[in-house]
C-alpha cells in the first residue's frame, strides 16, 4: 500500500460547503490516515470531519504527493473549497483551531485509518461548524 499526502490552501467554505475534501476514485478506496489543518487568519474556527456522497461541484484538484517517489500516481482526489455542497454524511471528527495564525491540529485515524469506500461520489470532508476560515489543510492517505 502507498502512501500519499496533499497540502494546500482553502477558501472559507460554510456549514454546507466544504473546505476542503478528499474523494475515492471510481475503482479505488483510499484510507485516510491524517487531516492537518492550520489557522491563516487570527479568528478561531470550529470544523467537523464528514463523510460525504455526492461530489457537489468541487473546488480545484489538488496535487497528490508520494510518500515512495516510486509508487504509482494517487487515484485519489484531493479538492479545494465547493462552490455547491455535496450530500454530508456522518460526522467522524471535530478540530477546533485556535484564534492565531499558524494554530492548528493534526487529527490522526488509528493504525487501520478511515476508508473512504469506491466511487467517484464519496470522499471525507472539512465543513466549518459556524464562520469559515482560509484554512492550510494537509491530507495524507493510502491506497
Amino acid at each position: 500500500m502507498a502512501r500519499y499526502r496533499s497540502s494546500f490552501v482553502t477558501t472559507a467554505g460554510s456549514s454546507t460547503l466544504p473546505a476542503a475534501s478528499l474523494y475515492a476514485a471510481a475503482a479505488v478506496a483510499p484510507k485516510l490516515r491524517e487531516i492537518w489543518v492550520t489557522n491563516t487568519t487570527a479568528t478561531a474556527v470550529d470544523l467537523k470531519i464528514v463523510r460525504v456522497t455526492t461530489t457537489g461541484t468541487q473546488g480545484a484538484a489538488q496535487t497528490a504527493a508520494k510518500d515512495d517517489p516510486d509508487t504509482v500516481a494517487a487515484s485519489a482526489s484531493p479538492r479545494t473549497t465547493h462552490t455547491v455542497g455535496p450530500t454530508l454524511s456522518d460526522e467522524i471528527g471535530r478540530i477546533s483551531v485556535g484564534a492565531a495564525i499558524g494554530a492548528g491540529a493534526i487529527t490522526p485515524f488509528g493504525d487501520m485509518g478511515v476508508r473512504i469506500p469506491v466511487g467517484t461520489g464519496n470522499g471525507i470532508a472539512i465543513v466549518p461548524t459556524g464562520t469559515g476560515q482560509a484554512l492550510d489543510v494537509t491530507f495524507v492517505w493510502d491506497e
